[in-house]
Parts: C-alpha cells; structure tokens; sequence
C-alpha cells in the first residue's frame, strides 16, 4: 500500500519539478517510511527495486513523452537488473533515486540507478527494460526514442554493461 500511495503522489510530485532530459539523470526524491523496514529496521531488498519502479516512471513523466508512450498503448518492463548495496537506509532517512539511461541496442534500454543519500551512493542497479505494445508485441527502443520532443544522440553503450546484466538465468531471458 506504501508504494501505491507514493506511486498516486508522483504525478503531483514530478509536476512540481523540473523536466529532465530524456536520458537523465533524473533525481527522484524519497524517505524511508517505516512499511520500508525489514526485521533488521532497514530498507527491505525488495523496496530498493520497487522504488526503482517509481524512479523510472518519474524519469518518463519528467522527461516529457510518456502521454505519448500511453496514448499507443506502450509499457515498460523490466527484463533484467542486479544491485549492489553498498550501505544501509534506515527510517526517515531522505535519499534520491538518480536514474540515467546509459544506451541502448535493437531490443532494451539500459539504465543505472544509484540510491544516494547525502551525497554518498548507498545501493546501485543496472536494468534492462524493453517496451511492450498493449497484445504484448515488442516495441523498439528507436520506435520510443522517435517519440521524444527533442532530439537525442543516442550513447555508446559501455561494454561492462552487458557483463553485468549476463548471470546464467539471465542469458537465456535475452530474446
């Protein structure tokens, strides 16, 4: 229920902030709430990637075009992600999700995420998402790319990307 709320009051919330590029980085703002804890009171593993959710999702209001993704009956999906925790996030703390989109090929997008509280990354995340049409067709990532008001050059995608994203489980989730 905590993250439903969060996700009704990110639309209010981005609004009142500036846009971003479509790329990024874009900063999104949190606090640790206490339905955030685990039984050792800090941040729940799986919070950090459903806060990731809400990130991205911030990412595309902010950066302009997701009534147009909607509009076609888009979505997005993750299709891979590791994290790494570097610290803990313990109750109330303020903290940011800065998400930045780091290439793509003919299938995905790839993005960082990195948790940061007070100037200091506590967790980071590598994910691959792709978009899908509303029968569950694929979407290419050029088809959303030609949807963004202004024009971006697409980035060299690191090398170490795919090395991060490539565990035994997730190779085979590839096509």
């Amino acid at each position: 229920m905590n993250l439903f709320l969060r996700l009704l009051t990110l639309p209010f919330l981005s609004g009142r902030r500036s846009g971003t590029s479509p790329l990024g980085p874009c900063r999104t703002p949190f606090r640790v709430w206490p339905t955030d804890l685990d039984i050792l009171r800090h941040v729940n593993n799986g919070v950090y990637l459903s806060l990731m959710d809400l990130a991205r999702v911030d990412l595309l209001s902010r950066a302009g075009f997701s009534s147009e993704i909607r509009k076609r009956g888009w979505y997005p999906v993750v299709a891979a992600e590791t994290i790494s925790f570097r610290r803990s996030l313990t109750l109330f703390q303020r903290f940011e999700i800065v998400t930045t989109v780091i290439g793509w090929d003919d299938k995905a997008f790839y993005l960082t995420q990195d948790f940061v509280r007070d100037g200091v990354v506590v967790s980071s995340a590598v994910v691959r998402a792709r978009f899908l049409g509303r029968g569950g067709e694929r979407v290419s990532p050029q088809s959303v790319m030609d949807l963004v008001p202004v024009p971006v050059v697409q980035p060299v995608l690191p090398e170490w990307v795919a090395a991060a994203l490539q565990t035994p489980a997730l190779r085979n989730s590839s096509s």
